[in-house]
């Protein structure tokens, strides 16, 4: 390679092709289904609140505190990788063109966010402001401003820091940008001109700090491989991603759940199962996310029709993906030591899934009671876990890492 240029280009085209593999497994047709059910349900449900909503709603603070903590998430898109530690230390000083490339493409890919947003809300502040067409489309430059300013001061702050205390920096750059959004969409341009100077003070600032440090090679590939590892972590509830290292947490607060397995040889595999889906990240908050959106949307949408279709595709979901992670699992485990028949395992699994099913089906109850025929989503949910367990392929089958 003959200039950063190349290694930048390279590292890019690696970097997207990544992702787009990953990615056709996430954005299926029964997810595009899902979505465009949600999203249309949502919509119907804000449009006919806007038809209501008073004119006291503090619309521009509601839509400055979400937009701008958006745009304080700035992290750096480097494609750093750990090599470069050492074979990028002799081009320390060339480092400039390849962070100017850097943060263009954080900017870009981040800023999008934000703007839709804040695109979003626009009904919401034609109806309750009296801000006029233009001086609403005008706060999106704002947003623009702000986003290049935060990508800028997050990307100086973390150079000059190691990114220690990145919390209050970003804590700081969040006040800032809510009471730019803010002061601009209550049409007092000149405080919001003078915070975003306030801004590119700070920034201007941290710049000074950066020309006396040397380029944290070991910071920057932390925070990229922290980055890659959230990505692969969530296409790995799509597919399965054979590199991806998954972490374990004890959650002591969730040890009584072990008291209903009963002690016995027979128990064996019931009390394994329940400790692996308990303490495992990957299982555990694949059905918490899950099970959380089931429980938002039944309690923000009441379309009881769109209730039950996403219930329904969100409990077929979890339960095909843990049973699939539980069943196919490749490491080592003690159990194949001892005597226990293989058809516990299969047995265990169930009883576990059935067991959180059930709690997935309460949550979604107690979230639709104001809903028609509240109760029809918690049967959907307890209905299908079981049909999909027991019709869907068993790839313990499969398995040949004995």
């Amino acid at each position: 390679m003959n200039s950063l240029n190349e290694v930048w280009s390279t590292r890019f085209n690696h970097y997207i092709n990544e992702v787009q593999k990953y990615m056709r497994f996430v954005f299926t047709g029964h997810l595009a289904i899902v979505l465009v059910f949600i999203v249309g349900a949502v919509g119907y449900q804000y449009s006919e609140w806007l038809k209501v909503a008073p004119d006291t709603f503090p619309a521009e603070w509601i839509v400055s505190i979400i937009v701008g903590v958006i745009l304080a998430l700035s992290r750096p898109v480097t494609l750093f990788r750990e090599p470069d530690q050492v074979y990028l230390l002799s081009l320390e000083s060339k480092m400039t063109l390849y962070f100017k490339k850097a943060l263009n493409y954080t900017f870009w890919s981040q800023v999008g966010l934000a703007v839709v947003i804040y695109i979003v809300a626009i009904p919401l502040l034609k109806a309750v402001t009296e801000l006029s067409t233009n001086q609403i489309w005008l706060g999106v430059l704002f947003i623009a401003v702000l986003k290049f300013l935060n990508v800028q001061i997050e990307f100086n702050y973390r150079y000059g820091n190691r990114g220690e205390n990145i919390v209050i920096d970003r804590i700081t750059r969040a006040l800032l940008s809510i009471i730019t959004i803010q002061t601009a969409l209550i049409m007092n341009y000149t405080m919001a001109i003078i915070f975003v100077v306030l801004l590119i003070v700070y920034n201007m600032a941290l710049k000074k700090k950066v020309l006396r440090q040397p380029v944290p090679y070991e910071h920057f590939v932390k925070l990229e491989q922290n980055r890659m590892m959230g990505f692969y972590r969530f296409a790995n509830y799509f597919t399965d991603v054979p590199h991806l290292k998954g972490s374990i947490k004890q959650r002591s607060w969730l040890n009584f759940v072990y008291n209903i397995v009963p002690y016995g040889k027979k128990s064996t595999q019931n009390y394994l199962v329940y400790r692996t889906f308990i303490r495992t990240d990957d299982h555990f908050y694949l059905w918490v996310r899950l099970t959380l959106i089931s429980g938002i949307i039944a309690f923000v949408v009441n379309i009881p029709v769109v209730t039950w279709i996403v219930a329904g595709a969100l409990a077929f979901a979890t339960t095909l993906q843990l049973k699939y992670a539980l069943l196919s699992s490749k490491d080592f485990r003690m159990d194949r030591l001892y005597p226990v028949k293989e058809s516990q395992r299969k047995e265990a699994v169930q009883k576990v899934l059935r067991l959180f099913m059930v709690v997935q089906a309460i949550i979604v109850l107690l979230c639709s009671v104001g809903q028609p025929l509240f109760f029809v989503p918690a049967i959907i949910v307890i209905v299908l876990n079981e049909i999909t367990f027991r019709v869907s392929k068993d790839p313990s089958k499969h398995d040949y890492s004995y």
